[in-house]
């Protein structure tokens, strides 16, 4: 019988210790720790993702990054606004987003004194992701995401030419609930 009240009580504390439902707010914030890019290698990113949700796990978020090209002076700068739902999973805290942006090369100077942005269009983009996090003590949590992003269309001003930028972002963050 000890076991059973032991087993039980152990279980509803594990249940009621994650889930997040008593939070009135969560506030999210996270870095990129590894990109990759369809068409090219890369060499590390560096940005931010930032998130806000809901007490019925309803979300929005705000991403800006760089990935770097590697043996270049250029990077891929991606900025994105996501819309995102936490899962209602016990124990973890599992969320699916997606988002709307744009895309475009970042660099200093590309010959003749012109930048990138004086030589590109930026592109638009989408992306799709999913982020899994541990609670560690009931008002703060570790995860880590997944980002895919489709950006195919960063268009040469003066060929007209379009470049696939598209690729996957890995991060890792800490969230806050209030």
């Amino acid at each position: 019988m000890k076991k059973i009240i032991l087993t039980v009580f152990a279980a509803t504390s594990l249940l009621l210790y994650s889930t997040p439902s008593f939070a009135l707010l969560s506030v999210s914030a996270g870095v990129p720790i590894a990109a990759s890019l369809n068409e090219a290698d890369t060499d590390g990113a560096s940005g931010y993702f930032l998130g806000v949700q809901l007490p019925f796990g309803l979300g929005l978020g705000v991403d800006s990054h760089k990935t770097k090209i590697k043996d270049s002076t250029w990077k891929v700068a991606t900025s994105m606004y996501n819309l995102f739902y936490q899962l209602p999973v016990p124990v973890i805290n599992l969320i699916l987003g997606a988002g709307v942006g744009n895309s475009n090369f970042d660099c200093d100077d590309i010959g003749n004194g012109t930048s990138c942005s004086d030589s590109f269009d930026k592109g638009s983009a989408t992306q799709w992701y999913t982020s899994v996090g541990m609670p560690l003590i009931p008002f703060f949590d570790i995860h880590l995401s997944y980002r895919s992003i489709t950006s195919k269309n960063v268009k040469a001003k003066a060929s007209g030419q379009k470049s696939d930028v598209s690729g996957t972002v890995t991060g890792i963050g800490l969230a806050f609930n209030f």
